[in-house]
Order: structure tokens, then C-alpha cells, then sequence
């Protein structure tokens, strides 16, 4: 019991509630078993018909006890979404009726192969949730056969487990007492639950597949390198959780406008299933003057830069705000440049591929309505992308400089800046591969390539030393990557556009990251001007004719039968 954790209250209870269910579905699995193994000379298919009169007193208890997990999840007790909760349990709830009030179904060998594939299922999954919260571990620390059968049983066990319900389902709609106790059994267990289960079955598998992959791929993770750079700040426990600051900083980022908000946020439970909503009511508060989105968004900044933390190349740490209030001292980057060699552009038109053609011109503006007018594209985007048809002198940017964080981004801008002719300021990863990539390309364009290097460019004897050479990292190298850029070509106005994405809470770092770097170009280099790269989790603004339209595509299409079983199943993340 070395490794095992203190257990609580709540703890002690999930402990017991899962013995409990894992030790009554044992009961039902070994009886079940027996009823085949000692069936004399009856066809495996009389023996599996057999199974659910050996086994339904102990099967009813066990099953209805499930009903309880939709309560743990309501309550909070454990980290499941509710109505998912529900729908599983509220199937095999479904199944349980038809199989205890259907004579006819209960003596069909789909019962036996239902309630066979359901123990061997339940056995495995209650002793590995008892593990994991004694353990305090789900993925690492649970003995590694109870983790393999609880990822791994469902292959074979959903199909089968699917199969024997259907057949109950089938055999209780047609079962005239069970009609009788239920006057719309047959609508409901002959063409609903069926229908359900030919749409949701898939979804259910391959989310199954994919936290299979998820969580073998934690298990057989390496241990991450020692923290260095921008990191999420120690919790209580001594790991590097998101929920609790990332509560800190919105709660902070609402409370100059909204006190009461601000309390809400902070004492919310749940916080995994709620935020979205919180993240709302804070873009609410920003909409109600200038002045308030200005206050929610320095205030929300402020309390990030005070609770990320830095943790400096000897190990030792400082808040994020104190290690980017002072020029680095410890090293700097030095300078590389490449020009291209094309021949720049002069007055060349805006041209967009579309369906195999090349749209410019009268052509590409008569296309540009058809996108506004379809809802593909915003009328102020169709106008502005209009007014650089009319006026091509727009396209030289021989004079402009770019700064791109996350210049290797596939949705950046680089390629187009680059046939344009800008001059483009790079910063991505210290990986020699990216760099061959970016260089290359400049090498073939009108425009001109600067960036960070570990030595001068003096000493790359060849192209490989360059490249290995190159690059930087936001997250360990973020005040030295400001300072450099402070100190790059006087006088001339920069446009930095943020554009590095990772998943998770690794955005969050490179994010701040970023907005660092921006906020400090901003206020100390004059003429500076951002771009941001949206991600799909943004909330924004939208004109009300937007809302409009896409209001009337939802009615349309959302009371279709087909959109209602995919919100269902998708817990409303569908339409």
C-alpha cells in the first residue's frame, strides 16, 4: 500500500459503491458461467438461454444500482458528463425492464449473450475504478492486467453486448404480456431503441477507441524533462493543475466590473463542465462598454502574469510578470538573414485558387458576392478582400515588416508574405527541419527572412549548421526573444501576429507567451500593430445579421430526426 493515497470521506464511499457492483456483478458472471458449463446435454444456445433465470435476482440489484452513477455525476462526486451518464445507464435500464417483463425475452439465447457480455465488462471496470481511487492513479498506478481489460474488453464485448440487447428488445416488443404492463412497448422497443442504437452505437465504440489510445499512451509515457521556462504554477499537491488558476484568472479578469460574478466563479464547482458557460458571462461583461472589455482583459492579464511562474535555467522560479518586468542578462540571440532571390512584383493583381482556377479581377469579385451572399465569408471581409482587387499596389509589401511567433504555423501567413515580398521576422522552434522548410522558401521568394540564431551567421560554414542553428523557444526563451526583437531594425514599424497553436493547456503557455512578447513590442516600439491567428474555442461578437443567418440554417435543420439522435448523442456539442 506504498503507493496508495489517503482516502476521504467521498473516497470511502466510491470505494464501497464500486466493491459493491463489482462483487454482485462477479456473482452474476460466475453464475452465469456455471449455467453454461453444466448444461448436460443442452445446445449452447438452450444454455445461454438458461443464463438470465440463474441469475436475475442478483442481476436486477446490481443493474439498478447504476442508476447512482447519473447521481455521482450530478453531484459532482465523480468527473463524468452527465446526460452521457445517463444515456448508458438509461439503456441497460431499458434492456432490464424488457428482459424482467418479457417472459419470451428472457428465455432467448440473446439474453444469455447480453447479460454474459455485460458481467464481463462490469467486473473488470468496477475493480480498475476501486484501483484507480486507492491508488490515486487511473493510468499509471492501476495493476497493468485490470487496465488492459478495461480498455481492451469493449471490442468485443460492445458488439456482443449490443447484439444480445437488441434481440431482447425485439422479443419484448412482440411479447404480448409484456405489451400489456407497457401499452407503447412496441413503438418504443421495436423502431426507437433500435434506431438509437444503429446511431449511437458507432459513436460509443469509437470514443471507447479512442480513450483506449488516450490512456495506454499516458501509461507508457516517458516521465516529461524537469519544468523550464513558462510553466502552469505548483498546486497543493505538487503537480502543475490548470482548473484551479485557470478559475483564478477569470474570476480576477470579471471582478472589477462584476464583484458578484467574480464570487460565482470562484466558488463553482465542477469547474470542467461549467467554465464554458463563465467564459460567456465574462464576454457578456466585455460587450457592456469600451471601457469595461478594456478592464476584464488587463485584469485577467495581470492575475495570469502574477500566477504563471518561470522557472530559470539553474531551476529557481519567479512569477512570469517579474522575470518579463527586466531585460534578460543571461545570453542573447544573434542575427540571421536571408534574402530571395526573385524578382519583386510590381502592381501585381490579388489572385485566389478556387474550384482548379486562378480568380482575379472582375472574375474573383463576382466570387467574392457569391461567398458573402452563401454566409461562406462576412461582408466586411468580402469588401476588404474587394478593395485589395481595386487596388493592387496594396500587394508590395517590399517595405513591411512581419514579425510571425510561429512562423511555421500551416494556417500562418508566411507563403503569402513571402510571394508578396515582405520581410518577414521569423520566430519558431530550434528544430532543423522547420528551418530548411522556412529558409528554403525564402531563398525562392521577392521577400527577405530574419531570425534568431545560437551563434553568429558568419560561423555556418553550410546550410545544416545554419539550420541547426536557428530558432528559439517561447516558452523557455520568452525575454530573450522580446529583447532581441526590441533590438531589431530601429525605426521600423513591425506587425507581430501570434501564431503558434498547441492542444490543451500547452496553448495556454504558448499563448501567454505570445501576448508578452506583443504587449511589451506594443507599448516600447512605436507603430506597432498585432494579428492573431482565432482558434475554434474564441468567443466573439458577430453582427446581428450573422446571428440571423445562422439562426434560421439551425431551425432549419436542427428538428430533423437525423440532428436531433446526433445532439443527443454528441451531448449538444453537434448542432
Amino acid at each position: 500500500m506504498a503507493d496508495s493515497k489517503n482516502v476521504g470521506l467521498k473516497d470511502s464511499y466510491l470505494v464501497l459503491y464500486n466493491c459493491l457492483c463489482c462483487v454482485g456483478w462477479s456473482i452474476v458472471l460466475s453464475r452465469g458461467i456455471r449455467t453454461l458449463v453444466l448444461g448436460g446435454d443442452d445446445s449452447l444456445s438452450d444454455r445461454l438461454s438458461n443464463v438470465y433465470a440463474s441469475v436475475s435476482d442478483v442481476l436486477i440489484y446490481s443493474q439498478t444500482a447504476a442508476l447512482l452513477e447519473i447521481l455521482h455525476a450530478a453531484i459532482g462526486l465523480v468527473r463524468s458528463p452527465v446526460v452521457v451518464t445517463a444515456m448508458q445507464v438509461g439503456s441497460r435500464i431499458a434492456a432490464l425492464v424488457a428482459i424482467v417483463f418479457a417472459p419470451t425475452a428472457q428465455v432467448q439465447y440473446g439474453a444469455g449473450i447480453m447479460i454474459l457480455s455485460w458481467s464481463l465488462v462490469e467486473v473488470p471496470r468496477y475493480a480498475f475504478y476501486m484501483s484507480a481511487i486507492i491508488t490515486g492513479d487511473a493510468t499509471k498506478k492501476t495493476p497493468f492486467p485490470l487496465f488492459w481489460l478495461r480498455y481492451s474488453l469493449f471490442a468485443v464485448l460492445y458488439p456482443t453486448g449490443i447484439f444480445g440487447e437488441l434481440t431482447v428488445f425485439f422479443n419484448a416488443a412482440s411479447d404480448s404480456a409484456f405489451g400489456e404492463i407497457f401499452p407503447f412497448a412496441k413503438i418504443i422497443y421495436a423502431y426507437l431503441l433500435p434506431a438509437v442504437y444503429l446511431l449511437g452505437s458507432p459513436f460509443m465504440i469509437m470514443n471507447m477507441i479512442g480513450n483506449r489510445k488516450k490512456s495506454f499512451k499516458k501509461r507508457f509515457a516517458k516521465p516529461p524533462p524537469p519544468p523550464r521556462g513558462l510553466v502552469w504554477p505548483l498546486d497543493d499537491k505538487g503537480g502543475r493543475s490548470s482548473t484551479n488558476v485557470n478559475k483564478a484568472i477569470l474570476a480576477a479578469s470579471v471582478r472589477g466590473v462584476n464583484p458578484e460574478l467574480g464570487d460565482a466563479i470562484s466558488n463553482a464547482s465542477g469547474w470542467r463542465f461549467k467554465y464554458n458557460k463563465y467564459l460567456k458571462k465574462m464576454v457578456e461583461e466585455q460587450c457592456k462598454s469600451p471601457e469595461a472589455a478594456l478592464q476584464v482583459a488587463r485584469d485577467g492579464l495581470q492575475k495570469a502574469y502574477e500566477l504563471f511562474e518561470y522557472v530559470k535555467p539553474d531551476g529557481s522560479s519567479v512569477s512570469f510578470k517579474e522575470v518579463m518586468s527586466q531585460k534578460w542578462t543571461d545570453g542573447k540571440f544573434h542575427t540571421g538573414n536571408i534574402k530571395g532571390n526573385a524578382t519583386p512584383k510590381k502592381n501585381s493583381a490579388l489572385e485566389v485558387p478556387y474550384k482548379g482556377e486562378i480568380l482575379s479581377g472582375e472574375k474573383l469579385k463576382t466570387q467574392i458576392d457569391k461567398w458573402v451572399s452563401y454566409g461562406t465569408i462576412e461582408d466586411s471581409a468580402g469588401e476588404a478582400m474587394k478593395r485589395c482587387v481595386d487596388n493592387p499596389g496594396w500587394l508590395d509589401l517590399s517595405d513591411k515588416y512581419f514579425v510571425l511567433l510561429g512562423a511555421g504555423s500551416a494556417m500562418g501567413p508566411f507563403l503569402v508574405l513571402m510571394a508578396l515580398g515582405a520581410n518577414v521576422i521569423a520566430v519558431d522552434l530550434d528544430r532543423a527541419p522547420i528551418w530548411k522548410r522556412l529558409i528554403s522558401i525564402a531563398r525562392t521568394s521577392s521577400g527577405s527572412i530574419t531570425f534568431p540564431l545560437k551563434i553568429p551567421q558568419s560561423d555556418c560554414k553550410d546550410d545544416e549548421t545554419l539550420y541547426q542553428n536557428a530558432g528559439c523557444n517561447l516558452f523557455t526563451q520568452t525575454p530573450m526573444i522580446r529583447d532581441w526583437l526590441l533590438d531589431l531594425y530601429p525605426g521600423k514599424s513591425f506587425t507581430v501576429g501570434s501564431y503558434a497553436y498547441l492542444n490543451g493547456a500547452l496553448h495556454v503557455q504558448v499563448s501567454l507567451a505570445m501576448d508578452a512578447i506583443c504587449r511589451d513590442l506594443s507599448e516600447k516600439r512605436k507603430n506597432t500593430s498585432l494579428a492573431y491567428l482565432c482558434t475554434p474555442t474564441d468567443l466573439h461578437l458577430i453582427p446581428q445579421e450573422a446571428h440571423a443567418a445562422s439562426m434560421e440554417l439551425y431551425n432549419k435543420f436542427s428538428n430533423k430526426l437525423y440532428c436531433i439522435l446526433l445532439s443527443l448523442f454528441s451531448s449538444g456539442k453537434f448542432l
